[in-house]
């Protein structure tokens, strides 16, 4: 008798020590949670996430060593008509008077009338860390609003960075810890459902937790080495849950499966771990390689949601190996306790004749197309997930900008407010210089020439007050130069000015001066810098994922045809989901039903990373499926018989899985803000898509119509037969017909 693979030595040493596994696996998560707090957390620098031109900018700006004190604004308007100067006047001598003696305010300016002279700005400079300037911001706005109380004829509110800042970090922090709240109680009462008992249902739960726990000091520790960014935690949990689930929900199910079978516990622990754990591991794997994708996009922000996800992965697939045998073993039928009455009887294991599982009756009936007319099955199906994926061909990439910010905040209002009469403090495009200090007046001359000619054209704002403000570094290597344009972040005006100012008049009046270096950065800049530096990533990514991935399933299944089905599948599947989220988020007409107002692109981070998390999430229901496949193969199922007990035997825990997922991701699609609602949609549709359309219509279709060819491979891949158990699987005769 052969070596028995890992997974089984692991689980069963885990099952006859339970104790020692639990408790090596609270040591182990204790130690990874309290090393990371200890460690503390590197979080990446504007120079570590600086891309493209907008980067190079940064870099510039940055190395001037500029003091940039955090900003505010009291904005002085009329409720209705037109403004009172003498009203005006008293108000922001008022508000002058009151913020110059709170702490926090290191000096106020002189009162700037709008140039239609229907608004009065007071600014505000804010002494201090300007990166804790959200936090201290609030005594500025309490005595704006004593200021309105005494002059209830004029609109007087506050604006400016940091008083955005704490609107939306309010509102945003609301909504995360609403979905915070409603993930894990979603979750646990989708398992309940799936299972019919309590413990059943927790112990997924339990795992997840405890992996992400552990995941998070982990990625701590490894800031040190590849930068953190702020949203790695928040990856690392939407990861760490969907896979920890994943995975013990998969075990679990094959475990009481085996044990309605009479087979005892150690037994039904080992023959999980056989198969249910070799699944989790391919496909952990899988998901591993889809993220370390990320690595090649040389980003810093990917780089980090990569080292994240691949530790929680990593983790969740260890505890499922460790762990999760032992507490099978301890709990025993205890893990069936206590049932929830009805939902007992409709998910219980059921056997029939031989010992075998009942067949159930729904997807039997899902599954006759596919097996009956194979064809005709795969090219409807595939012909509607191709027809969603067309929209795709068109989608556009953009940031977000401050006009997809909520506006149900006061500070949003009175932003909109300040644009409107100051165009100036809108969007904005930073010119940096960076030349010998001896050319820092012809550099000096060339940008107030610059800011002149900008000033003419329609596409840019005029500057307000004394004209152009031109900051110059201490050794006078540095200038940097903002140039307003009175349009949006995201519209095609804002684009062309941002394009002039590249192309014609940065060149234009910087040219002739000896040693000179520019870059011309900021929001716009931004958005149009990291698309072209996503479009150009996305391919090298995407092959790297594809490759590799193609080569652990070709060497998991012994078989190139399910490697490369694996892979058009998958590819079909991100298609579609691409085509879904242009096709709602691009136009208008969902505004209404998800709360959001169309920003006519999709957010820029978002198509590589939904590739990755897709890809890799898609795979473990693939490998569930195909290794039930196999499984029937093995036992002397012919092709058609082997897809039809693969496919029943898996349905319920693969659904049972997505929707777990489904109903996780669609709480962040219920968030205030645009890119997560287009993550929590296209997450969300796309394992939809994916556990129902995929697995159980094409998946059988394309299987049954290759046949035996199926399992083709070239000699040096195919490996021994694994020995099939004692009792094969029944074939299910009614679903494939007479032979």
């Amino acid at each position: 008798m052969g070596r028995r693979p890992v997974t089984v030595r692991l689980a069963r040493w885990s099952a006859e020590h339970p104790w020692r596994a639990i408790a090596l696996w609270v040591v182990f998560v204790a130690v990874c949670f309290v090393g990371g707090n200890a460690a503390g957390l590197n979080e990446a620098t504007d120079d570590d996430q600086a891309i493209g031109e907008m980067g190079r900018a940064q870099l510039i700006v940055d190395s001037g060593g500029f003091h940039e004190p955090a900003t505010e604004n009291v904005l002085i308007t009329p409720l209705a008509g037109k403004l009172d100067p003498a009203a005006a006047k008293a108000a922001a001598d008022d508000a002058t008077a009151r913020l110059r003696q709170v702490d926090g305010v290191a000096s106020v300016g002189a009162p700037m009338p709008s140039r239609d002279g229907n608004a009065v700005l007071v600014p505000i400079t804010m002494s201090g860390d300007p990166e804790t300037a959200a936090d201290r911001v609030q005594p500025l706005r309490d005595t704006t609003a004593k200021v309105q109380e005494a002059h209830p004829a004029l609109r007087v509110e506050q604006v400016g960075g940091p008083s955005i800042g704490k609107a939306l970090d309010d509102t945003l922090g609301k909504d995360f810890k609403r979905a915070e709240l409603l993930s894990l109680p979603v979750t646990l009462a989708i398992l309940i459902i799936a299972f019919g008992a309590l413990i059943a249902a927790g112990v997924p739960v339990l795992l997840a937790l405890s992996s992400v726990a552990a995941a998070m000091g982990l990625s701590t520790l490894a800031s040190h080495l590849v930068p953190a960014t702020d949203t790695t935690a928040s990856v690392i949990l939407l990861i760490g849950m969907a896979v920890g689930v994943d995975y013990s929900l998969f075990y679990v199910r094959r475990e009481r499966e085996e044990r309605a079978k009479g087979r005892s516990g150690l037994d039904a622990v080992e023959i999980a771990a056989e198969t249910s754990g070799h699944a989790v591991v391919v496909s952990g794997t899988a998901v591993i390689i889809s993220m370390a994708g990320l690595l090649l996009a040389q980003d810093a922000i990917f780089s980090s949601l990569a080292v994240g996800s691949i530790l929680v992965v990593a983790v969740a697939v260890i505890g499922s190996l460790t762990v999760l045998p032992a507490l099978l073993a301890k709990l025993g039928r205890w893990v069936d306790r206590p049932r929830v009455p009805l939902l007992w009887r409709l998910t219980a294991p059921r056997v029939g004749r031989h010992g075998q599982p009942a067949r159930p009756r729904f997807w039997p009936a899902v599954l006759k197309p596919a097996l009956r007319a194979p064809m005709a099955t795969l090219v409807v199906s595939v012909g509607l997930l191709l027809a969603l994926a067309a929209p795709a061909l068109g989608m556009k990439l953009k940031f977000p900008g401050m006009e997809d910010v909520p506006r149900t905040t006061a500070a949003m209002q009175a932003y909109d407010r300040l644009t409107a009469a100051f165009p100036s403090n809108g969007t904005s495009h930073t010119v940096a210089v960076r030349a010998p200090a001896d050319q820092a007046d012809r550099v000096h001359a060339a940008l107030t020439g610059l800011a002149g000619r900008a000033a003419t054209d329609p596409l840019f704002a005029p500057a307000e007050g004394d004209g152009p403000k031109i900051k110059v570094s201490e050794d006078r290597r540095v200038s940097v130069l903002e140039v307003a344009t009175p349009y949006a972040s995201r519209t095609d005006e804002a684009s062309r000015s941002l394009h002039e100012l590249r192309q014609d008049l940065v060149p234009a009046a910087l040219n002739g001066i000896p040693g000179v270096e520019y870059a011309v950065g900021g929001g716009v800049a931004a958005s149009e810098d990291y698309a072209d530096h996503i479009w150009a990533k996305l391919p090298l990514v995407a092959a790297f994922v594809l490759a590799l991935t193609f080569l652990v399933m070709a060497w998991t299944f012994r078989s190139v045809v399910v490697a490369l089905t694996s892979i058009l599948l998958n590819l079909l599947s991100a298609g579609a989901a691409y085509g879904l989220l242009v096709l709602v988020f691009q136009g208008d007409w969902a505004e209404g039903l998800l709360g959001f107002t169309s920003m006519d692109a999709i957010v820029t981070w978002l198509p590589m990373f939904l590739f990755v998390v897709l890809f890799g999430l898609s795979m473990d229901y693939h490998v569930f499926v195909v290794s039930r496949i196999r499984e029937g193969i093995r036992q002397g199922m012919s092709n058609k018989d082997a897809v039809a007990y693969g496919i029943t035997s898996s349905a319920g825990v693969v659904t049972s899985a997505a929707i777990v997922m489904v109903g996780v991701f669609s709480i962040f699609a219920t968030l205030s803000t645009i890119d997560f609602k287009q993550l929590g949609i296209g997450l969300a549709a796309a394992i939809l898509l994916d556990a129902t359309i995929i697995r159980a219509v094409v998946l059988p279709s394309l299987m049954t119509l290759l046949g035996d060819a199926n399992w083709w491979a070239p000699r040096f891949l195919r490996g021994r037969a694994a020995t099939p158990p004692a009792e094969p699987p029944a074939p299910a005769p009614e679903l494939v017909g007479a032979r």
